[in-house]
């Protein structure tokens, strides 16, 4: 009878995160998935082709990065993508349907005024702040003109974008709840 070293015991399976899984998906698989974060093409198509990501960090980075660089046509794509959707609509707050025709009304003007859909971030925001804060938002940034509002405009979509991505990385959805 030979006595031969005992087998290694085979090591625990690490459960793969949603950034593995971003990180494995095919580059077309994974700029589909991108878009949905930020609706440019070139901005998910750069963010695909840097991966695999170490951390969650190094990918919001990335991210930050392609956004700083969306041109024009970049930034009109993915505005173009963002749901038409009024975001606030459900939310449990009563009393408030003046408000949100005073917020239909302002969307309109906003719309008219610079030609694209409002961006606002609302991410860290409690559901009782939103409102209030869109319907700031808005009246503020009416009075901007047109260079300056699109400046305003790719910062808040960078901020959404960074917000979906997250979201993505950590928890597999880019779906937020609330988010314009």
């Amino acid at each position: 009878m030979s006595l031969s070293p005992p087998s290694p015991s085979p090591s625990p399976t690490r459960t793969k995160t949603p950034l593995d899984r971003l990180n494995d998906l095919a580059p077309g698989a994974a700029e589909v998935l991108l878009h949905h974060c930020c609706g440019s093409r070139r901005w998910a198509r750069r963010v695909a082709e840097h991966r695999p990501y170490p951390t969650v960090e190094a990918l919001l980075a990335a991210a930050d990065e392609a956004s700083y660089d969306l041109t024009t046509a970049d930034l009109r794509e993915a505005l173009a993508g963002e749901p038409a959707a009024h975001p606030l609509d459900g939310e449990p707050q009563p009393g408030v349907l003046a408000a949100h025709t005073a917020l239909r009304a302002a969307h309109g003007a906003y719309e008219r005024k610079f030609g694209h859909a409002f961006l606002c971030c609302l991410d860290g925001l409690a559901a009782e702040e939103r409102l209030d804060h869109v319907l700031a938002g808005i009246r503020t940034r009416l009075e901007n003109d047109a260079d300056e509002e699109w400046a305003v405009t790719a910062e808040e979509l960078r901020l959404l974008a960074r917000g979906r991505l997250g979201r993505l990385a950590m928890w597999g959805t880019a779906e937020p709840g609330p988010h314009r």
